[in-house]
């Protein structure tokens, strides 16, 4: 296989951390996918593309356990500089 967006060759299966967004939470899931090594497009198949939505659809009922594995904060408005 060639990669469609830089035609390199070397798209090999990859472990990789999807990101999916829900709300203001940022949650990671680990998936294998197929991955250029030159530009990093990713491909994803019908059975990954069923996971992930499933996935996000357990998320939103509380059916899967999320640990925490970090803290992002955001500075107040009132600090912050108009231009």
């Amino acid at each position: 296989m060639r990669c469609i967006v830089c035609n390199s060759p070397e798209v090999r299966k990859k472990e990789v951390e999807e990101e999916i967004q829900i709300n203001n939470d940022m949650i990671f899931v680990p998936i294998n996918v197929l991955v250029c090594a030159e530009c990093g497009e990713r491909y994803y198949d019908r059975a990954t593309m069923r996971r992930l939505e499933n996935i996000i659809k357990d998320i939103k009922e509380n059916r899967i356990q999320l640990n925490e594995v970090g803290k992002v904060l955001k500075v107040s408005s009132k600090y912050v500089l108009s231009s």
